[in-house]
């Protein structure tokens, strides 16, 4: 009987032991993953103010690879935005505007450092960044963009005041 107690004991073990690791592993990986995140976009809560005048103010943190990328939302709903003053529209990829269930308009060209390529007219109710909001904006649905980041064009930045000081960029929007 005492045999028998030993030779199930060490399956039960090493089961044991197999089972830490892969728990540790797990946490190890949830844990850099929040860290790399946190890295990509070191703005996931974004500092914003209104002053007495007015004056809506968001101030992002520069991420580790030079580019201004925060959690903003659009239609109401959360998404991740990379500030992009050379492009025109705001562009959103294709799977993120089906989750947003953005409607498609008019096919158009547009010209990107990979040539020339065919998108979709689309506007959008609300864009939202800290206390800043702008309504009906025009963006373009580009289905050949991976990603789950949005494109922050000048139909968001255009009626916006932008201030780059070290590595933070302040946005400035003044209500009328």
């Amino acid at each position: 009987m005492a045999n028998t107690t030993k030779h199930l004991a060490r399956p039960l073990g090493k089961a044991m032991i197999v089972g830490m690791w892969v728990a540790l592993l797990g946490l190890l990986t949830w844990y850099f993953g929040d860290f790399l995140d946190a890295q990509y976009n070191p703005n996931q809560q974004v500092a914003t103010s209104i002053s007495e005048g007015g004056v809506a103010e968001t101030v992002l943190r520069r991420n580790r690879y030079g580019h201004y990328v925060a959690t903003g939302e659009i239609n109401a709903t959360a998404v991740r935005f990379l500030v992009d003053t050379g492009a025109s529209d705001v562009n959103i990829p294709a799977n993120v505007a089906e989750k947003l269930a953005l409607k498609r308009g008019n096919a158009h060209y547009a010209s990107t450092a990979n040539g020339t390529i065919t998108v979709y007219a689309t506007r959008l109710d609300t864009v939202r960044l800290g206390e800043i909001v702008v309504h009906d904006v025009r963006a373009s649905i580009n289905p050949h963009m991976p990603g789950e980041d949005i494109l922050l064009g000048m139909s968001f930045l255009k009626d916006l005041e932008l201030a780059q000081r070290g590595d933070k960029l302040s946005l400035r929007q003044y209500r009328r």
